[in-house]
Protein backbone atom coordinates (compact mmCIF):
# COMPACT_ATOMS: atom_id res chain seq x y z
CA UNK A 1 0.00 0.00 0.00
CA UNK A 2 1.16 3.69 -0.57
CA UNK A 3 -0.24 6.42 1.50
CA UNK A 4 0.06 10.72 1.48
CA UNK A 5 -1.69 11.48 4.70
CA UNK A 6 -3.55 14.91 5.05
CA UNK A 7 -4.97 16.62 7.77
CA UNK A 8 -6.76 19.42 6.64
CA UNK A 9 -10.26 20.30 8.00
CA UNK A 10 -12.67 19.29 6.24
CA UNK A 11 -16.58 20.43 6.48
CA UNK A 12 -18.78 17.78 6.36
CA UNK A 13 -21.62 16.83 4.09
CA UNK A 14 -25.36 15.49 5.54
CA UNK A 15 -24.97 11.77 6.48
CA UNK A 16 -26.47 10.85 4.04
CA UNK A 17 -23.66 11.45 1.46
CA UNK A 18 -20.30 10.43 3.92
CA UNK A 19 -19.08 7.10 3.18
CA UNK A 20 -16.47 5.10 4.66
CA UNK A 21 -14.47 2.53 4.07
CA UNK A 22 -14.11 -0.62 6.58
CA UNK A 23 -11.01 -2.79 6.02
CA UNK A 24 -11.45 -6.00 8.57
CA UNK A 25 -14.69 -7.87 9.48
CA UNK A 26 -13.96 -8.85 12.63
CA UNK A 27 -15.52 -7.69 16.12
CA UNK A 28 -14.57 -4.31 15.56
CA UNK A 29 -14.89 -3.74 12.03
CA UNK A 30 -18.33 -4.89 12.07
CA UNK A 31 -19.67 -2.93 14.72
CA UNK A 32 -18.61 0.27 13.51
CA UNK A 33 -20.12 -0.80 10.48
CA UNK A 34 -23.75 -1.54 11.70
CA UNK A 35 -23.22 1.79 13.71
CA UNK A 36 -22.17 4.08 10.70
CA UNK A 37 -24.81 2.29 8.69
CA UNK A 38 -27.86 3.14 11.76
CA UNK A 39 -26.56 6.92 10.78
CA UNK A 40 -27.24 6.79 7.25
CA UNK A 41 -23.69 6.58 6.36
CA UNK A 42 -22.70 4.65 3.38
CA UNK A 43 -20.23 2.02 3.88
CA UNK A 44 -17.91 -0.61 2.55
CA UNK A 45 -16.81 -3.34 4.22
CA UNK A 46 -13.70 -5.44 3.20
CA UNK A 47 -12.91 -8.53 4.18
CA UNK A 48 -9.35 -10.55 3.24
CA UNK A 49 -10.96 -14.08 4.06
CA UNK A 50 -13.20 -15.56 1.13
CA UNK A 51 -14.86 -17.03 4.69
CA UNK A 52 -15.97 -14.41 7.00
CA UNK A 53 -16.51 -17.24 9.52
CA UNK A 54 -13.39 -19.34 8.41
CA UNK A 55 -10.79 -18.37 10.88
CA UNK A 56 -13.04 -17.24 13.92
CA UNK A 57 -11.59 -19.64 16.61
CA UNK A 58 -13.17 -21.85 19.78
CA UNK A 59 -14.36 -19.33 22.57
CA UNK A 60 -14.06 -16.04 23.68
CA UNK A 61 -15.11 -14.79 27.37
CA UNK A 62 -17.29 -11.37 26.95
CA UNK A 63 -17.03 -8.93 30.19
CA UNK A 64 -19.93 -6.36 30.73
CA UNK A 65 -18.21 -3.86 29.14
CA UNK A 66 -18.50 -5.88 25.81
CA UNK A 67 -21.64 -6.76 26.32
CA UNK A 68 -22.74 -3.27 26.61
CA UNK A 69 -21.74 -2.36 23.00
CA UNK A 70 -23.75 -5.44 21.75
CA UNK A 71 -26.51 -4.05 23.53
CA UNK A 72 -26.04 -0.77 21.86
CA UNK A 73 -25.77 -2.27 18.27
CA UNK A 74 -29.01 -4.59 18.80
CA UNK A 75 -27.56 -8.41 18.84
CA UNK A 76 -27.40 -8.53 22.91
CA UNK A 77 -30.86 -11.05 23.04
CA UNK A 78 -28.88 -12.89 20.38
CA UNK A 79 -26.02 -12.92 22.58
CA UNK A 80 -27.43 -13.76 25.50
CA UNK A 81 -29.50 -16.69 24.18
CA UNK A 82 -26.19 -18.33 22.20
CA UNK A 83 -24.01 -17.96 25.36
CA UNK A 84 -23.99 -18.50 28.82
CA UNK A 85 -23.90 -15.98 31.46
CA UNK A 86 -22.24 -15.93 34.96
CA UNK A 87 -21.11 -13.54 37.71
CA UNK A 88 -18.31 -15.36 39.35
CA UNK A 89 -15.10 -16.55 39.14
CA UNK A 90 -13.62 -19.49 40.81
CA UNK A 91 -9.23 -19.90 41.55
CA UNK A 92 -8.56 -23.73 42.32
CA UNK A 93 -5.60 -25.59 43.34
CA UNK A 94 -4.02 -27.98 40.14
CA UNK A 95 -5.75 -31.16 41.48
CA UNK A 96 -9.35 -29.08 41.70
CA UNK A 97 -9.82 -28.13 45.27
CA UNK A 98 -11.72 -24.60 44.82
CA UNK A 99 -9.95 -22.24 46.90
CA UNK A 100 -11.95 -18.91 46.52
CA UNK A 101 -14.86 -18.15 44.31
CA UNK A 102 -15.00 -13.90 43.68
CA UNK A 103 -17.94 -12.13 42.22
CA UNK A 104 -17.20 -10.47 39.55
CA UNK A 105 -17.42 -6.73 38.65
CA UNK A 106 -20.18 -5.90 36.71
CA UNK A 107 -18.18 -3.65 34.05
CA UNK A 108 -21.56 -3.18 31.65
CA UNK A 109 -23.93 -2.39 35.05
CA UNK A 110 -25.68 -3.86 37.15
CA UNK A 111 -28.53 -5.22 34.02
CA UNK A 112 -26.32 -6.84 32.41
CA UNK A 113 -24.08 -9.89 33.40
CA UNK A 114 -20.66 -9.95 34.53
CA UNK A 115 -19.62 -12.48 31.76
CA UNK A 116 -20.55 -13.98 29.27
CA UNK A 117 -18.74 -17.24 27.61
CA UNK A 118 -19.94 -18.01 23.68
CA UNK A 119 -18.28 -20.32 20.88
CA UNK A 120 -16.69 -17.35 19.07
CA UNK A 121 -17.89 -18.52 15.43
CA UNK A 122 -21.48 -17.66 17.04
CA UNK A 123 -20.35 -14.35 17.86
CA UNK A 124 -19.23 -14.07 14.50
CA UNK A 125 -22.32 -15.29 12.87
CA UNK A 126 -24.36 -12.97 14.98
CA UNK A 127 -22.42 -9.99 13.69
CA UNK A 128 -22.21 -10.73 10.46
CA UNK A 129 -26.08 -10.71 10.20
CA UNK A 130 -26.07 -7.87 12.00
CA UNK A 131 -23.67 -6.21 9.06
CA UNK A 132 -25.74 -7.93 6.54
CA UNK A 133 -29.01 -6.43 7.56
CA UNK A 134 -27.53 -3.14 8.06
CA UNK A 135 -27.27 -2.52 4.30
CA UNK A 136 -23.23 -1.93 4.08
CA UNK A 137 -21.75 -3.23 1.12
CA UNK A 138 -19.77 -6.09 2.08
CA UNK A 139 -16.68 -7.32 -0.31
CA UNK A 140 -15.23 -10.82 0.76
CA UNK A 141 -11.39 -11.91 -0.87
CA UNK A 142 -10.85 -8.53 -1.55
CA UNK A 143 -7.56 -6.32 0.15
CA UNK A 144 -6.93 -2.61 -0.25
CA UNK A 145 -3.68 -2.23 -2.29
CA UNK A 146 -3.00 1.47 -2.28
CA UNK A 147 -4.46 4.27 -0.19
CA UNK A 148 -3.79 7.86 -1.70
CA UNK A 149 -4.95 10.91 0.09
CA UNK A 150 -5.20 14.48 -0.98
CA UNK A 151 -7.53 17.72 -0.66
CA UNK A 152 -9.52 17.21 -4.13
CA UNK A 153 -12.07 14.52 -3.97
CA UNK A 154 -15.78 13.58 -2.35
CA UNK A 155 -16.43 10.85 -0.03
CA UNK A 156 -18.79 8.99 -2.25
CA UNK A 157 -17.04 5.65 -2.04
CA UNK A 158 -18.89 4.68 -5.08
CA UNK A 159 -16.34 2.18 -6.21
CA UNK A 160 -16.87 3.05 -10.02
CA UNK A 161 -13.96 5.86 -10.58
CA UNK A 162 -16.45 8.32 -10.97
CA UNK A 163 -15.86 11.38 -8.44
CA UNK A 164 -16.86 14.93 -7.96
CA UNK A 165 -13.53 16.16 -6.69
CA UNK A 166 -14.94 18.61 -4.07
CA UNK A 167 -13.57 17.91 -0.65
CA UNK A 168 -10.45 16.07 1.04
CA UNK A 169 -11.27 12.05 1.13
CA UNK A 170 -9.01 8.65 0.52
CA UNK A 171 -8.88 6.75 -3.21
CA UNK A 172 -8.90 3.35 -2.19
CA UNK A 173 -7.34 0.93 -4.86
CA UNK A 174 -8.30 -2.36 -4.32
CA UNK A 175 -6.72 -5.70 -5.19
CA UNK A 176 -9.51 -6.81 -7.73
CA UNK A 177 -8.77 -3.65 -9.88
CA UNK A 178 -11.67 -1.29 -8.59
CA UNK A 179 -11.02 1.91 -7.27
CA UNK A 180 -13.22 3.87 -4.52
CA UNK A 181 -12.84 7.21 -2.73
CA UNK A 182 -14.43 7.64 0.81
CA UNK A 183 -14.24 10.39 2.96
CA UNK A 184 -12.07 7.99 5.56
CA UNK A 185 -10.96 4.68 5.90
CA UNK A 186 -11.38 2.61 8.90
CA UNK A 187 -8.33 0.22 9.55
CA UNK A 188 -10.31 -3.09 11.45
CA UNK A 189 -7.80 -5.24 10.14
CA UNK A 190 -6.45 -6.67 13.43
CA UNK A 191 -2.64 -7.69 15.24
CA UNK A 192 -0.86 -7.57 11.66
CA UNK A 193 -2.98 -5.02 10.09
CA UNK A 194 -1.05 -3.98 6.58
CA UNK A 195 -3.33 -0.67 6.96
CA UNK A 196 -1.50 0.78 9.93
CA UNK A 197 2.28 0.20 8.25
CA UNK A 198 0.65 1.30 5.36
CA UNK A 199 0.21 5.14 6.65
CA UNK A 200 3.65 4.66 8.25
CA UNK A 201 2.92 3.86 11.76
CA UNK A 202 5.46 1.61 12.84
CA UNK A 203 4.22 -0.06 15.90
CA UNK A 204 4.08 -4.03 15.67
CA UNK A 205 2.82 -6.41 18.36
CA UNK A 206 5.33 -8.11 20.43
CA UNK A 207 5.59 -11.43 22.38
CA UNK A 208 5.07 -11.17 26.75
CA UNK A 209 6.82 -14.87 27.04
CA UNK A 210 3.66 -16.21 27.22
CA UNK A 211 1.58 -18.73 24.83
CA UNK A 212 -1.48 -20.11 25.28
CA UNK A 213 -3.44 -23.24 23.99
CA UNK A 214 -7.19 -23.36 23.30
CA UNK A 215 -9.36 -26.25 22.68
CA UNK A 216 -13.51 -25.57 22.37
CA UNK A 217 -15.36 -29.25 24.09
CA UNK A 218 -18.49 -30.14 25.69
CA UNK A 219 -19.30 -28.95 28.76
CA UNK A 220 -19.40 -30.98 32.18
CA UNK A 221 -22.30 -30.12 33.98
CA UNK A 222 -20.27 -29.14 37.06
CA UNK A 223 -18.63 -25.91 35.01
CA UNK A 224 -20.99 -23.09 35.83
CA UNK A 225 -18.47 -20.20 35.70
CA UNK A 226 -14.77 -19.33 34.49
CA UNK A 227 -12.44 -21.24 37.45
CA UNK A 228 -8.49 -20.74 36.63
CA UNK A 229 -6.13 -23.33 38.50
CA UNK A 230 -2.12 -21.45 38.98
CA UNK A 231 0.61 -23.49 38.91
CA UNK A 232 1.23 -27.15 38.10
CA UNK A 233 3.10 -27.75 34.20
CA UNK A 234 1.07 -24.62 33.10
CA UNK A 235 1.16 -20.70 34.20
CA UNK A 236 -2.65 -21.07 34.32
CA UNK A 237 -5.48 -24.03 33.50
CA UNK A 238 -8.84 -22.18 32.92
CA UNK A 239 -11.80 -23.18 31.11
CA UNK A 240 -15.26 -20.73 30.48
CA UNK A 241 -18.56 -21.91 30.08
CA UNK A 242 -19.68 -21.34 26.36
CA UNK A 243 -23.41 -22.03 25.79
CA UNK A 244 -25.67 -24.86 27.73
CA UNK A 245 -23.47 -28.05 26.29
CA UNK A 246 -20.01 -26.33 25.67
CA UNK A 247 -17.09 -24.40 26.47
CA UNK A 248 -13.64 -23.66 25.59
CA UNK A 249 -10.72 -24.66 27.92
CA UNK A 250 -7.15 -23.16 27.97
CA UNK A 251 -3.89 -23.80 29.13
CA UNK A 252 -1.35 -21.19 29.67
CA UNK A 253 2.69 -22.00 29.54
CA UNK A 254 6.10 -19.80 28.60
CA UNK A 255 6.11 -19.60 24.44
CA UNK A 256 7.62 -22.00 22.21
CA UNK A 257 8.99 -21.74 18.62
CA UNK A 258 5.47 -22.44 17.04
CA UNK A 259 7.58 -23.44 13.81
CA UNK A 260 9.44 -26.63 15.92
CA UNK A 261 5.74 -27.70 17.10
CA UNK A 262 4.14 -29.88 14.45
CA UNK A 263 0.61 -29.15 13.79
CA UNK A 264 -0.63 -32.69 14.27
CA UNK A 265 1.25 -32.81 17.51
CA UNK A 266 -0.97 -29.81 18.75
CA UNK A 267 -3.71 -32.61 20.90
CA UNK A 268 -0.88 -34.41 22.37
CA UNK A 269 0.58 -31.48 23.57
CA UNK A 270 -2.31 -29.32 25.19
CA UNK A 271 -3.50 -32.91 26.25
CA UNK A 272 -0.73 -33.60 27.93
CA UNK A 273 -0.39 -29.91 29.82
CA UNK A 274 -4.40 -30.21 30.80
CA UNK A 275 -3.36 -34.43 32.35
CA UNK A 276 -2.22 -32.65 35.12
CA UNK A 277 -5.36 -30.82 36.61
CA UNK A 278 -7.98 -32.51 38.47
CA UNK A 279 -11.39 -31.13 38.98
CA UNK A 280 -13.80 -30.89 36.05
CA UNK A 281 -10.27 -31.47 33.92
CA UNK A 282 -10.39 -34.83 33.31
CA UNK A 283 -13.75 -34.87 31.74
CA UNK A 284 -12.22 -31.78 29.78
CA UNK A 285 -9.14 -33.53 28.63
CA UNK A 286 -10.50 -36.86 27.24
CA UNK A 287 -12.08 -34.76 24.12
CA UNK A 288 -8.63 -33.07 23.50
CA UNK A 289 -8.23 -35.60 20.24
CA UNK A 290 -7.89 -33.50 17.37
CA UNK A 291 -5.13 -31.42 16.24
CA UNK A 292 -7.37 -29.59 13.77
CA UNK A 293 -9.59 -28.30 16.99
CA UNK A 294 -6.41 -27.18 19.56
CA UNK A 295 -5.54 -23.36 18.91
CA UNK A 296 -1.76 -22.42 19.85
CA UNK A 297 -0.68 -18.78 20.13
CA UNK A 298 1.81 -16.50 21.85
CA UNK A 299 0.34 -13.67 23.75
CA UNK A 300 1.55 -10.16 22.37
CA UNK A 301 0.78 -6.72 23.61
CA UNK A 302 0.72 -2.95 21.60
CA UNK A 303 -0.30 0.14 22.32
CA UNK A 304 0.16 2.78 19.69
CA UNK A 305 0.91 6.16 21.30
CA UNK A 306 0.52 9.75 20.17
CA UNK A 307 -2.20 9.37 17.42
CA UNK A 308 -4.12 6.70 16.29
CA UNK A 309 -4.50 7.97 12.79
CA UNK A 310 -3.38 9.62 9.75
CA UNK A 311 -4.97 11.94 7.86
CA UNK A 312 -8.22 10.16 7.00
CA UNK A 313 -7.20 6.60 8.19
CA UNK A 314 -7.88 5.93 11.69
CA UNK A 315 -6.93 2.74 13.42
CA UNK A 316 -9.34 0.82 15.91
CA UNK A 317 -9.17 -2.40 17.83
CA UNK A 318 -6.21 -4.75 17.46
CA UNK A 319 -4.94 -2.65 14.84
CA UNK A 320 -4.14 -0.12 17.71
CA UNK A 321 -3.51 -2.59 20.67
CA UNK A 322 -3.00 -5.44 22.08
CA UNK A 323 -2.74 -7.33 25.06
CA UNK A 324 -2.59 -10.72 26.67
CA UNK A 325 -6.18 -12.48 27.61
CA UNK A 326 -5.37 -11.91 31.67
CA UNK A 327 -8.12 -9.63 32.28
CA UNK A 328 -10.00 -10.93 29.21
CA UNK A 329 -10.39 -7.30 27.63
CA UNK A 330 -9.23 -7.73 24.47
CA UNK A 331 -12.62 -7.86 22.71
CA UNK A 332 -14.19 -5.70 25.16
CA UNK A 333 -11.61 -2.78 24.24
CA UNK A 334 -12.15 -3.26 20.33
CA UNK A 335 -15.88 -3.09 20.26
CA UNK A 336 -15.68 -0.25 22.97
CA UNK A 337 -12.82 1.41 20.16
CA UNK A 338 -15.99 0.95 17.53
CA UNK A 339 -18.83 2.36 19.57
CA UNK A 340 -16.63 5.18 20.47
CA UNK A 341 -15.61 6.22 17.07
CA UNK A 342 -19.33 5.53 15.77
CA UNK A 343 -20.68 8.09 18.13
CA UNK A 344 -17.84 10.75 17.36
CA UNK A 345 -18.59 11.08 13.62
CA UNK A 346 -22.13 10.50 13.82
CA UNK A 347 -22.94 13.44 15.90
CA UNK A 348 -19.75 15.88 14.44
CA UNK A 349 -20.63 18.33 11.51
CA UNK A 350 -16.81 17.86 10.60
CA UNK A 351 -14.15 15.10 10.16
CA UNK A 352 -10.97 16.40 10.62
CA UNK A 353 -7.75 15.86 12.18
CA UNK A 354 -8.86 17.46 16.04
CA UNK A 355 -11.79 14.81 15.89
CA UNK A 356 -9.72 11.79 15.25
CA UNK A 357 -6.83 13.26 17.31
CA UNK A 358 -9.71 13.63 20.02
CA UNK A 359 -10.94 9.78 19.42
CA UNK A 360 -7.17 8.79 20.32
CA UNK A 361 -7.05 10.70 23.36
CA UNK A 362 -10.66 9.61 25.16
CA UNK A 363 -9.55 5.88 23.82
CA UNK A 364 -5.87 5.94 24.82
CA UNK A 365 -6.87 6.65 29.04
CA UNK A 366 -9.36 4.06 28.83
CA UNK A 367 -6.98 1.52 26.62
CA UNK A 368 -3.75 2.08 28.51
CA UNK A 369 -4.68 0.91 32.14
CA UNK A 370 -5.68 -2.05 30.82
CA UNK A 371 -2.88 -3.38 28.33
CA UNK A 372 -0.31 -2.36 31.17
CA UNK A 373 -2.46 -4.35 33.71
CA UNK A 374 -2.82 -7.42 31.21
CA UNK A 375 0.34 -7.54 30.82
CA UNK A 376 1.60 -6.96 34.43
CA UNK A 377 -0.01 -9.66 35.42
CA UNK A 378 1.65 -12.31 33.21
CA UNK A 379 4.90 -11.09 33.68
CA UNK A 380 4.68 -11.10 37.71
CA UNK A 381 3.91 -14.91 36.76
CA UNK A 382 6.70 -15.75 34.43
CA UNK A 383 8.81 -13.98 37.33
CA UNK A 384 7.48 -15.97 40.07
CA UNK A 385 6.39 -12.94 41.85
CA UNK A 386 4.39 -14.18 45.00
CA UNK A 387 4.10 -11.33 46.65
CA UNK A 388 1.87 -9.55 43.08
CA UNK A 389 -1.50 -8.29 44.48
CA UNK A 390 -2.85 -9.82 41.27
CA UNK A 391 -6.58 -10.06 43.07
CA UNK A 392 -5.98 -6.08 43.75
CA UNK A 393 -4.67 -5.16 40.37
CA UNK A 394 -7.72 -6.97 38.21
CA UNK A 395 -10.56 -5.43 40.54
CA UNK A 396 -9.08 -1.95 39.82
CA UNK A 397 -9.03 -2.17 36.64
CA UNK A 398 -12.08 -3.74 36.68
CA UNK A 399 -13.66 -1.58 38.79
CA UNK A 400 -12.60 1.32 36.63
CA UNK A 401 -13.91 0.10 33.09
CA UNK A 402 -17.54 0.35 34.71
CA UNK A 403 -17.93 4.12 33.26
CA UNK A 404 -19.02 4.46 30.27
CA UNK A 405 -16.10 4.66 27.51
Amino acid sequence: MSTAPTTAPVSAPTSATRSVLVVGGGAAGNAVTILLRRAGIAVDLIEAADDWNATAGSGITLQGNALRVLRELGVWEQVRASGYGFDAVGITAPDGTVLHVAEDVRTGGDDLPATVGMQRPRLQSILIDAVRASGARIRLGTRAESLDQDGNGNGNGNGNGNHDRDRDGVTVRFTDGTVGRYDLVVAADGLGSATRSAIGITDKPEPTGMAIWRVAAPRPAGVTRTDLAYGGPAYIAGYCPTSDSTLYAYVVEACRDRAAIPRESYADEMRGLAAAYGGCWPEITEHITDPAKVNYTWFDRMLVEGSWHRGRVVLVGDAAHCCPPTLAQGAALSLEDAWVLARMLTSADVWDDALLQAYYERRIARVRPVVEASVRIGQWQLDGDRDADVPGLMGRTMSALRELP
